[in-house]
């Protein structure tokens, strides 16, 4: 069948675009995904130093989000052949950009803060 118009995606593409969004959203959007992010930041980081500097993360958890976050495109790792094996990660392009958006949530948050939770004590007392 014709697209409708020339350019213009499929219904089936649109709903694969949107699958995989939610994924990404559910894997970013985890406990852990976000503080990890910011430690990574501009960096290049090791193992060692995203754990000291994520407050609370378990080695078993840090090595699971950040092995989500790679699958995704959103951290590369680098394992460089010495002994011991140094393995160090930095955010791709891709997570670059997401880490500005974050930022950018982060500001809206700050700007907003006395809005939000005037609005949630006008919820709670309704």
């Amino acid at each position: 069948m014709d697209e409708p118009f020339p350019g213009t995606p499929t219904a089936a593409e649109v709903a694969r675009v949107h699958q995989v969004a939610r994924e990404v959203f559910d894997v970013v959007g985890t406990k852990w995904a976000l503080p990890v992010i910011e430690a990574i930041g501009t960096d290049t980081r090791r193992f060692g130093e995203l754990h000291r500097q994520v407050a609370g993360i378990s080695h078993r958890l840090l090595t699971a989000t950040l092995r989500q976050l790679e699958r995704n495109g959103v951290v590369e790792r680098t394992l460089h052949p010495t002994v011991p094996p140094r393995t160090e990660y930095r955010l791709t392009p891709a997570g670059r950009e997401l880490h500005h958006t974050i930022n950018g949530f982060c500001r809206w948050s700050r700007q907003h803060l006395d809005e939000v939770l005037t609005s949630r004590r006008r919820f709670e007392q309704a």
